[in-house]
């Protein structure tokens, strides 16, 4: 067949990882990787299935690929591809679909790839797939995301992921170091940690997150770390001050909450309460006042009163956080939420989205106004846009300043002064030192 790949990715920073694992297995067999619109010869696509709005997403893709070329050979992969394969098959023009594991065995399944009325399936019943498959994304030198656990043992009532990604896995410390030395060989300034359940990681090696992050942050060539979201139960203090003395772990958590209410934390199967979450912040906001934390919320899961909602909101809106991530509650196929009574209409999760993102907004200006002032390190990124650069601040806050070439890349103290109508932070440059 014809040597040339393109690759779409939805969902996660952990799907643009595996999206690069995947693109660099065909590279190196001899594939030219091209842009989606160039009309390339196989289409990859690596689905996520957290809401049926990603599920449509997919078809949405086939069909914009097949413009590009419609001859070309269309693979699905990711976590649509397991929970869904039949379904994908159906979908015009795909031509092969590729499970939890299959997906890092393209090459030995590309030579029966061919066109024909229904797709091939190559899908293993996911609580047979077991090996943990490292990965790290690409083409950003700024910034790379590194996966470094996979799977999930909980299953929490509303949750398919599980079913899609299987038991909780990843590689030892030792294994996982000597990815980061082979990831960050290309000079990637910030490594993002990721996972299915992060917090989990070394759970089948007899390790865990605390120990990993310690001897990550010995190694000399990686500037700065991030570590995406994390369970608050796994959250321990002792990460948390771990981090708090760390010069490369930055100050900024992405904590998922769901509910504030501990009624709905119990339905949702959740491993934590309320009082939990709350002392998790409240010590992150003790040991580093800038910290930005961020929240991912469910709103109208079933069950869900009125005074159910206000207690969440109310919750947050005492909480020191700085930004959410809103979700009105999607109903999945087997899960155990799917079966329960008082559902919430529709109309009302909207309601409540909206509700609870406009908070989010009052939370993020109320962060970004607190930084007024102050000295944060920034790592500029290489896009130009009408002359001007952006980057983020170790704190998660979103700068903007005039093109410099010596910025590409490079962290600089930023004195931050004032907001502009786009909700990006302006300021100047408290000193000439940068660090390359």
């Amino acid at each position: 067949m014809s040597q040339s790949v393109a690759l779409y990715t939805l969902g996660c920073k952990l799907n643009f990882a595996e999206s690069s694992t995947i693109a660099q297995q065909l590279m190196k067999n001899g594939f030219e990787r091209k842009e989606f619109h160039e009309g390339a010869d196989l289409y990859v696509i690596n689905t996520c299935s957290v809401t049926d709005h990603a599920d449509r997403k997919c078809k949405k893709v086939v069909s914009e690929a097949l413009k590009y070329n419609p001859n070309a050979y269309v693979v699905i992969v990711g976590c649509y591809a397991q929970l869904k394969p039949e379904e994908i098959a159906n979908i015009p023009g795909v031509d092969m679909v590729l499970g939890a594991a299959e997906k890092f065995q393209l090459m030995d399944y590309l030579h029966s790839l061919q066109k024909e009325p229904k797709a091939r399936l190559h899908n293993q019943p996911i609580k047979d797939v077991n090996e943990f498959v490292p990965g790290f994304s690409e083409g950003d030198r700024t910034r790379m995301f590194l996966k470094v656990q996979d799977g999930c043992d909980y299953f929490c009532s509303f949750c398919t992921i599980p079913l899609a990604r299987g038991k909780s896995r990843s590689a030892n410390i030792e294994t996982t170091l000597k990815q980061v030395h082979e990831a960050t060989a290309k000079g990637v300034k910030e490594v993002v940690l990721t996972g299915v359940n992060l917090g989990d990681f070394g759970v089948n090696h007899e390790e865990d997150f605390h120990g990993l992050i310690q001897k990550l942050d010995k190694i000399e060539q990686v500037k700065r770390y991030r570590i995406s979201s994390i369970e608050p139960n796994l959250l321990t203090d002792d990460i948390i001050r771990f981090v708090a003395q760390s010069e490369k772990f930055v100050p900024h958590f992405h904590i998922p909450l769901q509910s504030g209410n501990d009624e709905l934390l119990q339905r949702m199967r959740r491993k934590y309460l309320s009082d939990l979450y709350n002392s998790r912040v409240h010590l992150i906001k003790e040991l580093m006042p800038d910290c930005c934390i961020g929240v991912d919320v469910i709103v109208g899961f079933p069950g869900e009163s009125e005074e159910h909602f206000l207690s969440t909101y109310e919750f947050i809106n005492e909480l020191p956080v700085s930004y959410l991530h809103v979700f009105p509650y999607s109903e999945r196929p087997n899960t155990t939420a799917r079966k329960m009574k008082d559902v919430v209409p529709v109309k009302v999760r909207g309601q409540r989205t909206t509700m609870l993102r406009g908070l989010s907004e009052k939370k993020k200006r109320a962060f970004y106004q607190s930084q007024i002032g102050k000295t944060r390190p920034v790592l500029f990124e290489h896009d130009v846009k009408n002359g001007k650069m952006e980057g983020y601040t170790d704190n998660y806050i979103r700068v903007v300043t005039d093109y410099d070439p010596l910025l590409v890349d490079a962290i600089v103290p930023f004195y931050m002064q004032h907001i502009d109508a786009d909700f990006l932070m302006q300021g100047s440059f408290e000193s000439a030192h940068i660090t390359l």
